[in-house]
């Protein structure tokens, strides 16, 4: 089913689909370049993404601009997005229930963007769209391909900011990325 960008955030902002919306301050749908090469997919609102209905924007979202930064992309260029759109009470990770709930508009979204390499950002969401059987430390950085979009797990940014020990890995994941986004432009 094909939607509009006006519908399709008038639904998520309306969204009662499951019990996150009863603690929201703001919907967070996400943000960025409609039509971007490179779609950023994290796991659910933080307490300020919360208060400014802005995905990834307290010291995470600091961290992800410059690592954007350093493959020589913008937020603005980009699109950004979260496996649910509610945050969490105090920030826990969304439940298997909360994630299918959301599932459907993250879904519309990347039909809507059309990005051809997507970053799962963390467990959460690398499960959420690649299965159950995904473990983060396992997976990152291993290329996954469907219906011509290649997906790529890797660390959450707020791992980071917690275990120095995986910003190089992650480093070499963003690195796969910019590599990945010249390939498919150079048509390969």
């Amino acid at each position: 089913m094909r939607t509009s960008w006006p519908t399709l955030m008038g639904q998520i902002g309306a969204c009662t689909a499951c019990d996150l919306c009863h603690g929201r301050t703001n919907v967070v749908p996400g943000e960025g370049d409609l039509h971007a090469r490179l779609m950023l997919v994290g796991e659910g609102p933080g307490e300020q993404e919360d208060l400014q209905g802005r995905p990834f924007v307290g010291p995470a979202g600091q961290l992800l601009d410059r690592m954007l930064a350093a493959i020589g992309l913008t937020r603005a260029q980009v699109y950004i997005a979260n496996i649910v759109k509610c945050r969490p009470p105090k920030n826990r990770v969304p439940t298997p229930e909360e994630a299918a709930a959301c599932l459907p508009y993250l879904r519309a979204q990347v039909a809507l963007v059309r990005p051809r390499v997507i970053a799962l950002l963390g467990a959460t969401a690398a499960r959420a769209v690649l299965g159950d059987e995904v473990r983060i430390t396992r997976d990152r950085g291993k290329w996954v391909e469907r219906k011509g979009v290649f997906l790529l797990p890797t660390y959450h940014p707020a791992a980071l900011l917690r275990d120095e020990r995986k910003k190089r890995p992650a480093w070499e994941d963003f690195k796969a990325l910019r590599d990945k986004l010249a390939q498919l432009d150079a048509g390969n």
